[in-house]
């Protein structure tokens, strides 16, 4: 037994109300249960009572057993002084408050339906599953599930934004430059984006506004910072460039991050750090404004127009400074632009919008669902449990239930878990 259980039962009700009585055969009426208290000290505070014909007003302590109480230390604990009532699933002792009265006592276990007891022993089963409900998630409401995963989604924009916030404060506000930070990161992917963000931490974003205007320039800077010209190649224009850094590296006192940082194991040519740079290098020569104007598109088409930027000649005609290959356009995919606007700019223009007080929820939930379905292994567990994603708000919402839900095993605190509790 768990007392979490016991908690959700007492909260919800989950019991049999009629012709309550004390252990010490007292008639017991509950007016309010209280307010979940999840810091320390009693479980549920100021909580009404009626106990035969005094009505009290105070908290109540719920255990699996009597004794637990001894066992915590409560009796010494002046937390507990104003406890009108002990709530456990089993009295295994007596228990004194201290004007030497015996503590009124509610035993839960012939109280509780044998279903719910019976759905929450399946829920939290020592059975190895994926997700504890997964025989059961897909007969959930329809109604139920899509409203959970609506607060599922703003959870995990909170969350992402949260973090974005950090970043802000370090930045002074300046948005801009937490933008350049957050794409160069999801520009590197999972290999380097660590790495790609610390490039774009070891040059002040106001070096990158002035050079900006100077594709020569910002590519100096950008593939100078990344290490790439430690390394001697015949190229022309990797000489050129390694020429403007050292100018570049004089002026502003820069010091590189060490090129060793990037992978280009077992990638695919077009996600090369050298090509993802180029990109990125290739989007800020564009649009020195680039926040802004992320600020007012609001659809789809318009962020893909956005983010379709030509990369420099030379890039079209190499994957690397090392050696010439096949000419291709190397332009931003539809599939990237939008991992783009799912793990950067929602959350950001999230965080914008809401520190000014204009957030539209609708804005994020219809641009989310007219981006196709992310493609991850959770999202295919999912599916085969018959949980089909039909966009990305979906995915954001599932990834949210796993990783935030069903992992830590929360289902007491999940839609989902407490639909399945209560069925008979």
């Amino acid at each position: 037994m768990n007392e979490d259980f016991l908690h959700y039962v007492w909260k919800y009700k989950l019991f049999s109300k009629g012709d309550l009585k004390t252990t010490s055969n007292e008639v017991l009426t509950i007016l309010k249960s209280g307010i979940h208290n999840k810091n320390s000290g009693p479980d549920f505070l100021n909580s009404e009572l009626k106990i035969d014909d005094q009505v009290w007003i105070g908290n109540v302590e719920i255990h699996t057993k009597s004794s637990d109480w001894y066992l915590h230390n409560h009796e010494i604990d002046t937390n507990y002084d104003a406890v009108i009532l002990h709530v456990v699933w089993e009295d295994d002792a007596t228990i004194y408050m201290k004007n030497n009265k015996a503590l009124p006592t509610l035993i839960l276990k012939n109280l509780v339906d044998k279903a719910v007891f019976t759905n929450y022993q399946q829920l939290f089963s020592k059975e190895q599953r994926w997700i504890p409900c997964q025989s059961e998630i897909a007969n959930v409401d329809r109604f139920v599930f899509d409203n959970w995963k609506e607060r599922l989604f703003f959870d995990r924009l909170e969350r992402k934004s949260n973090v974005i916030k950090k970043s802000l404060k370090v930045e002074n506000d300046n948005y801009e430059a937490v933008l350049f930070q957050l794409l160069a990161k999801n520009f590197g992917l999972k290999v380097n984006g660590e790495s790609f963000l610390r490039l774009a931490k070891s040059v002040d974003f106001s070096i990158i506004r002035k050079c900006s205007f100077n594709e020569k320039q910002l590519s100096a800077l950008l593939f100078g910072q990344a290490g790439f010209f430690e390394v001697e190649f015949e190229e022309e224009y990797h000489q050129e460039l390694k020429e403007e850094y050292k100018y570049l590296k004089h002026k502003y006192n820069l010091k590189p991050i060490a090129n060793s940082e990037f992978s280009f194991f077992r990638m695919r040519p077009n996600n090369f750090p050298t090509i993802r740079i180029a990109q990125l290098i290739a989007l800020f020569v564009k649009h020195q404004n680039l926040f802004s104007k992320l600020m007012i598109v609001k659809n789809l088409e318009g962020f893909y127009k956005l983010f379709s930027v030509d990369v420099y000649p030379f890039w079209k005609t190499h994957y690397s400074f090392e050696k010439e290959s096949k000419s291709s356009a190397k332009k931003l995919t539809k599939s990237f632009v939008d991992l783009l606007i799912i793990n950067t700019i929602i959350p950001l223009k999230f965080l914008y919008k809401k520190s000014r007080e204009v957030v539209y929820e609708d804005e994020f939930l219809d641009l989310l669902r007219n981006i196709k379905s992310e493609k991850n292994s959770i999202i295919s567990k999912f599916s085969e449990l018959k949980i089909i994603s039909k966009n990305a708000f979906d995915t954001q919402a599932l990834l949210e239930l796993k990783n935030n839900y069903c992992a830590p095993k929360r289902c007491l605190e999940c839609a989902i878990g407490k639909t399945i509790l209560k069925r008979k």
